[in-house]
């Protein structure tokens, strides 16, 4: 198993700021990121376990295996994202906005699918919308 970096909120958004994009395998559980911009940021295997990315941008993130258990994710921007496998027990999905993201081989236990719209092309290549 990797062993997770530990980096802050604060750290991240800085580094991020400065144009890094690889996150990959950091230890962020329970870190206030709401509103940040993320977008296309490499989190892969990054443990959000408790996080607050309320109203984050997160498009076209690679959150691939990422643990996301018990995150706040209310009104995030997650389009064309990679949730591969991603844990998402207890996340808090409301209003969040998965067009196009990658949703496969995810845990779904217990999460708030309030209102949550997913936008995808499926393999006719016709549009559909899913409401939850």
């Amino acid at each position: 198993m990797t062993e997770l970096k530990k980096i802050t909120a604060k750290e991240l958004l800085e580094r991020y700021a400065k144009g890094e994009r690889d996150f990959r395998y950091w230890q962020l559980a329970g870190a206030d990121l709401r509103g940040a911009d993320l977008s296309g940021a490499d989190l892969r295997g990054a443990n959000l376990s408790g996080a607050d990315l309320s109203g984050a941008d997160l498009r076209g993130a690679n959150l691939s295996g990422a643990n996301l258990s018990g995150a706040n994710l209310k009104g995030a921007n997650l389009r064309w994202s990679n949730l591969m496998k991603a844990d998402l027990e207890n996340a808090d999905l409301e209003n969040a906005d998965l067009t196009n993201a990658n949703l496969n081989g995810n845990i779904f236990y217990k999460i708030q699918l309030i209102i949550l719209n997913l936008f995808f092309n499926d393999s006719s290549q016709h549009k559909s919308r899913r409401r939850f």
